[in-house]
């Protein structure tokens, strides 16, 4: 004999993500949505002496000094003009407010777990992908999916303490 089968049951749900997708020059990025506090148009934030060139500053954003970090300088891009569409992500990373400047963003997109592939393997150790979670598709277009939380948590962005453990 089969087995049971049961008719009328649900299928299987998909599991889903959502991402805020957002330029870099020709390329889209994404991350978690749910990282995303809001979307700001960009201002120039005080400059900070000292600071890595990635840092350009900070921003009182309703009595939060907020660091801004540009994307752009941090992943060794060409530098960026700002214009109307540069805007700043704020996000809400490891207990902490910190807004990233882009060059513009795009869309919010639900993705199926089946569309998001690794990131592949470099031999190269001066290509760094420990920040990227995979490769989105949608479509003929390519969307890289940053780990936010691992990227601002990392020691050489000196935003957040290391945690101990």
């Amino acid at each position: 004999m089969g087995s049971k089968r049961s008719w009328g049951q649900a299928a299987p749900e998909v599991q889903t993500s959502e991402f805020l997708t957002f330029r870099l020059g020709p390329e889209a990025y994404g991350i978690e949505i749910l990282k995303v506090q809001e979307i700001r148009g960009y201002e120039q934030p005080t400059a900070i002496a000292n600071a890595p060139d990635f840092i350009k500053g900070v921003i009182n954003l309703r009595g939060v000094i907020v660091p801004i970090l540009d994307l752009r300088l941090k992943f060794r891009l060409e530098q960026a003009s700002y214009d109307e569409f540069t805007v700043v992500i704020i996000l809400s990373v490891a207990g902490r407010i910190v807004g990233v400047v882009v060059d513009a963003v795009s869309d919010v997109l639900t993705l199926a777990a089946d569309a998001i592939r690794a990131t592949p393997e470099f031999a190269s150790a001066t290509f760094d992908t420990k920040y990227i979670t995979g490769l989105g598709t949608v479509g003929d277009q390519m969307i890289i999916l940053l780990d936010i939380e691992k990227l601002m948590t990392g020691a050489d962005m000196a935003l957040v303490d290391s945690v101990a453990g």
